[in-house]
């Protein structure tokens, strides 16, 4: 009975020796989905129909298939909040076909002049951005916040 328990307890110690390190995550393991971060949007404070806004946007993507060549496939979307319409640009492919690299880095995405929809003075507005890559996969989505449109 005593070389039973003993058998036991050295099973279960090489079965936990062998299961808990095959369960550890790699701190720096990234994703294939892609990931944004909001770094900065200019102006905040938007003329109307005169000011640009600019986006500026950090991206990671662990095998690198963000972006496209086709001129005609859309993969980065803005919506504006007030009025659910959503905006589509293409981001040019970053690395080659097939590459599968860690990729990383900063977009620069400008939005032309928006107007007030309310008939005020000024409105508030935020948008929400996300993007998509060849493989179908969406980032997270990333939301703008203290943006005034004035006339």
């Amino acid at each position: 009975m005593n070389q039973r328990l003993v058998l036991f307890k050295f099973i279960c110690f090489i079965c936990l020796t062998v299961i808990f390190p095959a369960c550890k995550k790699e701190k720096n393991e990234r994703s294939v989905i892609p990931e944004i971060r909001l770094v900065d949007v200019n102006p905040l404070q938007i003329k109307e129909y005169k000011d640009k806004i600019v986006f500026n946007l950090f991206y990671q993507d662990a095998d690198g298939d963000i972006g496209e060549n086709n001129d005609a496939v859309k993969n980065l979307f803005i919506t504006d909040s007030r009025n659910g319409i959503t905006y589509q640009y293409r981001i040019k492919q970053l690395s080659p076909d097939g590459a599968e690299v860690s990729i990383e880095g900063n977009l620069m995405v400008e939005l032309n002049s928006t107007g007030i929809l309310n008939g005020a003075n000024s409105e508030p507005v935020s948008y929400s951005i996300y993007l998509t890559d060849r493989a179908g996969n969406s980032s997270n989505t990333v939301v703008t916040e203290g943006l005034m449109i004035i006339k």
